[in-house]
């Protein structure tokens, strides 16, 4: 009987078994029990009473268009790391997939990090056309001496760019 627990570890299936040995009229016999895993809570935003509520059948197939369905939502304040926003942030997230778990979803839902982000992304494209072009190089270097200011504002010395 210790055999078929053995041979499952060895041989990794890509799911969970969970089976015992039966012996019955001298047979050594493996039964297979199914994984039933049932989740109680409030994931949808709707207001019904527990007795309206029915088990929703999820599987890999349908995951995500349960989960859409369900739209859940989670409210979380966060400690601010961000410049200019010390405190605390207050989040809303909102999931219709399991792609939006992933940190640049996140980002996406999250209107401060999505600006941090698109920055970033436009910082990092100049400096890679800087890096191939010398003239431009040179100007944002003069610039960066001289101090940015925007066009037709006026300098330390009262010339406007």
């Amino acid at each position: 009987m210790s055999g078929t627990q053995s041979k499952i570890g060895k041989v990794r299936v890509p799911r969970v078994q969970i089976t015992y040995d039966v012996e019955t009229g001298g047979a050594e016999q493996s039964k297979e029990l199914p994984l039933v895993i049932g989740a109680v809570g409030e994931f949808a935003e709707e207001d019904n009473d527990l007795r309206e509520r029915s088990f929703i059948n999820i599987d890999k197939d349908n995951f995500n268009e349960v989960m859409s369905s369900l739209r859940p939502c989670a409210d979380v304040i966060v400690d601010s790391v961000l410049p200019g926003k010390e405190g605390a942030m207050a989040l809303a997230l909102t999931f219709s997939s399991m792609e939006d778990f992933t940190p640049d979803q996140v980002v996406q839902n999250v209107p401060e990090l999505k600006a941090l982000l698109q920055m970033r992304n436009e910082l990092s494209e100049l400096r890679n056309r800087a890096a191939s072009n010398i003239q431009l190089k040179e100007r944002l270097g003069a610039a960066l001496e001289q101090g940015y200011r925007p066009e037709g504002q006026p300098g330390d010395d009262g010339e406007t760019a």
